[in-house]
């Protein structure tokens, strides 16, 4: 298992380096099949004596004059462009600090204060001192970012084949 940019996936998954790559997004790789699996809400990553931090959730817009660090690997890019999405006026979003760091990396920057992170649910099983999460929300609700998995139509592998057979129960397409 190897966790990478989204780019150096899909070269990658291209060079059979590897069978299968999961990453945010339903949107197929370039030259890959995928499915989609499962969401997770985006959740903002604060010092836990941040003036956000005594709100249970935060909207988008409290996100304006903030400066945000974001990964360069997923979910980062995909957080990015929910944020593109969510707040059109570039008047309305964030500083971004980009990092080529892992989630936790980035979390520890937001314990040493240089700046607040976003960033999935999954990283709730890691904690860090001084850090608080919060859902991040706009007017319907929670925000959600999908993942998927994708591989070569061409890759025969018996693992690939066990593996997706053993997803497909779970995660079944929507018909």
């Amino acid at each position: 298992m190897i966790e990478r940019s989204r780019d150096r996936l899909t070269t990658a998954l291209r060079n059979r380096a590897v069978d299968a790559a999961i990453v945010t997004g339903e949107r197929a790789l370039p030259g890959a099949k995928s499915m989609p699996l499962w969401s997770e809400r985006i959740l903002a990553v604060l010092p836990a004596d941040h003036r956000l931090a005594e709100s249970r959730t935060v909207s988008w817009t409290d996100l304006s004059g903030e400066t945000l660090l974001l990964g360069r690997r997923d979910p980062g890019p995909a957080i990015h462009e929910c944020l593109i999405a969510k707040l059109m006026s570039p008047e309305d979003r964030p500083e971004i600090a980009w990092h080529d760091a892992t989630r936790e990396t980035i979390k520890s920057l937001v314990g040493a204060r240089p700046g607040i992170g976003l960033t999935l649910e999954s990283s709730l099983g890691t904690s860090c001192d001084g850090v608080v999460y919060r859902e991040v929300q706009d007017g319907a609700g929670s925000t959600r970012i999908g993942l998927s998995v994708n591989w070569r139509a061409d890759n025969e592998s018996p693992a690939l084949a066990n593996f997706l057979k053993l997803l497909k129960p779970r995660y079944p397409s929507p018909s």
